[in-house]
C-alpha cells in the first residue's frame, strides 16, 4: 500500500482533513458517525492495493473541525460534493459505512454524474430503518452514557485525541449528531430510483438497521445488489475485513 501523508483543503466553509493511499482510478471511503478515517484501517490496505483510496473527515468528525449549526445528512453531502470539487475528482467509486453510506446515498441521487459505482454499507433511507433497540438507545443516550460502552469509548477517545476542536468539544457535536440520528434521512423509497449507478447494498446480519429495511432499499435502486454479511454486525467493517473487502472489489471489477 502506498501511503500519502494527510493533508486538508477547503471545500466550501469547511477545512476537511483528507488522506490518500494507492494509485488507480479513485475511491472515496466515507466513514460512520462519530468515526475518524481509522476506522477503516482493516479495509483500506486491501482496497489501495487496488484503488487510490481517498478517506476524507467531514465536518465535526476527527481532525476537520466542526463548523457552526447543525449537522445534518444533506449538509454533509454538500460538503462531500465541495471536497470533491475542490481536489479536482470527476468521478469516483463511493464506499460508505452507517452515517457515510448515507451521505453517499444524498450524493448518488443529486449529483449521479460524480459516481461510478456506489457501496452502500450499513445505511438507512428513513431513520424508522433502524431497529427499535436502536432508536431507544439513541433517545436516552448522554455523552456519559457512550464512554461506558466499550465499542462506542473508543470512537469518543479517539475523536478526543485528534478534534482540532479540543476534547471538551465532544458533547457539542454528540448533541448535533444524535439530533440528526433520529430525525434524518427521510427519504421516500421512490426516490431511491434517482440512484443511477450500479449499487451494492451491504448490511450485517445482525446490523442496527432492520434486514427489511435493507431489502427495501434494495428493491427501490435500479441497478442494485445484496449482500448480507453473515455472522457480523454493525462493525462489519471491523469484524470481516477481508470478506467485506472482496465483496467491494468483485463488485466494482465487476
Amino acid at each position: 500500500m502506498v501511503s500519502k501523508m494527510g493533508r486538508y483543503v477547503m471545500a466550501g466553509d469547511v477545512r476537511v482533513y483528507y488522506e490518500e493511499y494507492g494509485e488507480g482510478e479513485p475511491l472515496l471511503l466515507m466513514h460512520g458517525g462519530f468515526c475518524t478515517v481509522e476506522i477503516f484501517s482493516r479495509l483500506t490496505p486491501e482496497l489501495a492495493d487496488h484503488y487510490k483510496v481517498i478517506l476524507p473527515e467531514r465536518r465535526g468528525h476527527g481532525r476537520t473541525a466542526d463548523v457552526e449549526g447543525p449537522i445534518s445528512y444533506d449538509l454533509m453531502a454538500q460538503d462531500t460534493i465541495a471536497f470533491m470539487e475542490a481536489t479536482g475528482i470527476k468521478s469516483a467509486h463511493l464506499v460508505g459505512h452507517s452515517d457515510g453510506a448515507d451521505v453517499g446515498m444524498l450524493v448518488a441521487m443529486s449529483r449521479p454524474d460524480l459516481v461510478k459505482k456506489f457501496v452502500f454499507i450499513s445505511g438507512n433511507f428513513d431513520v424508522n430503518g433502524l431497529t427499535k433497540e436502536t432508536l431507544a438507545f439513541f433517545q436516552s443516550a448522554t455523552p456519559e452514557a457512550f464512554e461506558h460502552v466499550p465499542a462506542l469509548a473508543k470512537l469518543v477517545e479517539m475523536y478526543k485525541q485528534t478534534t482540532p476542536d479540543g476534547p471538551e468539544h465532544f458533547p457539542i457535536v454528540f448533541e448535533k449528531l444524535k439530533r440528526m440520528m433520529l430525525e434524518e434521512p427521510k427519504i421516500p423509497p421512490q426516490n431511491l430510483s434517482r440512484i443511477t449507478a450500479p449499487t451494492l447494498v451491504m448490511t450485517g446480519d445482525r446490523d442496527v438497521i432492520t434486514l427489511e429495511h435493507t431489502i427495501q432499499m434494495f428493491r427501490a435502486i435500479p441497478k442494485a445488489q445484496l449482500c448480507i454479511v453473515p455472522g457480523s454486525s454493525h462493525a462489519l467493517i471491523l469484524e470481516k475485513p477481508l470478506f467485506v473487502a472482496q465483496a467491494i472489489l468483485d463488485f466494482l471489477a465487476d
